[in-house]
């Protein structure tokens, strides 16, 4: 819970024109954070016992306190409303905003693609195709090191040029991904690279978008980060369990090829919602609308 409490708090402590950067950033240090928690903690795990990866946890996690209590600025809460009203406020949120409706099905179809694909390749190399053990799952999430490179950078170019681009170009990436994971269908050597690159292309798309997406939800409330913040996560994570779900029935009745495909078709939904959004500004720019609306308002 702690990195949505300071996604939001970060977000209020920079200039609007850096938020994108922040954003990246922190999300480039949880990524490494998870991927340094799996080894470091699988290995005190298998020499010191399972007891003793929850004993050093929760030591880091005191220092960790400690360092931030003297480290973070003093700060006033933005809303005085009680408790129950705040918990409803994200609610009453998605139904006031609908940037952020758009940006809560932009991360759940995404986020559920995702979720799907982990939830398929596990039950795909584990299988008869490659026959491999679980820990050969785990080697393969290590390709996500390289998301931490690709954050920060997708954080400047939010910075530079705005949310939808980048928003688009992740979208575009997962319908990409989806193209190349069909490959690890095939098994041997190329179905594996064919797996690997897959899991980073979709991850980085996944991961940028997220970046691009909690940058536009920041800028629609100031006071209400930490709210909006709320629903948008509610929603990815709802997106990302109905994805497992579809992913693990997808695979039993279909096979690999149908976790793909069902990749694909969530990542064309959001393709659709964006190109839906962008139609109306577009007709806008078209040379005698806008004078045709200034006409009829006349």
């Amino acid at each position: 819970m702690v990195a949505q409490v300071i996604a939001p708090m970060a977000a209020g402590l920079v200039a609007d024109d850096r938020r994108g950067a922040v954003m990246g950033t922190l999300l480039s240090g949880s990524i490494g954070g998870i991927l340094l928690a799996r080894t470091f903690g699988g290995m005190i795990g298998e020499w010191l016992g399972w007891r003793a990866p929850y004993l050093v946890s929760a030591a880091v996690a005191l220092c960790l306190a400690a360092a931030l209590a003297f480290a973070l600025p003093a700060t006033v809460p933005p809303s005085k409303q009680s408790y129950p009203a705040l918990l409803a406020e994200p609610l009453r949120l998605l139904r006031r905003e609908p940037e952020l409706r758009r940006t809560c099905f932009y991360q759940a179809t995404i986020f559920g693609g995702f979720q799907a694909v982990w939830t398929g390749v596990a039950l795909l190399l584990t299988g008869p195709v490659y026959g491999f053990g679980a820990q050969t799952v785990g080697v393969l999430a290590l390709v996500s090191a390289g998301t931490m490179i690709a954050t920060p950078i997708a954080g400047r170019q939010v910075d530079r040029r705005g949310s939808d681009p980048v928003g688009l170009v992740a979208i575009l990436g997962t319908i990409a991904a989806a193209g190349v994971l069909a490959a690890g269908a095939a098994g041997g050597r190329s179905g594996l690279v064919a797996l690997a690159a897959g899991t980073l292309l979709l991850d980085v798309a996944m991961q940028s978008g997220m970046v691009a997406n909690q940058s536009r939800i920041f800028a629609l409330r100031p006071e209400a980060r930490s709210r909006l913040n709320t629903a948008y996560m509610t929603c990815s994570f709802l997106g990302g369990s109905t994805g497992s779900w579809l992913g693990a029935a997808g695979y039993s009745r279909y096979g690999w090829t149908g976790v793909c495909a069902l990749v694909a078709f969530l990542a064309v939904l959001a393709l659709a919602r964006h190109v839906l959004r962008r139609r109306p500004a577009a007709a806008e720019r078209v040379p005698g609308n806008a004078e045709a609306k200034s006409a009829s308002r006349s």
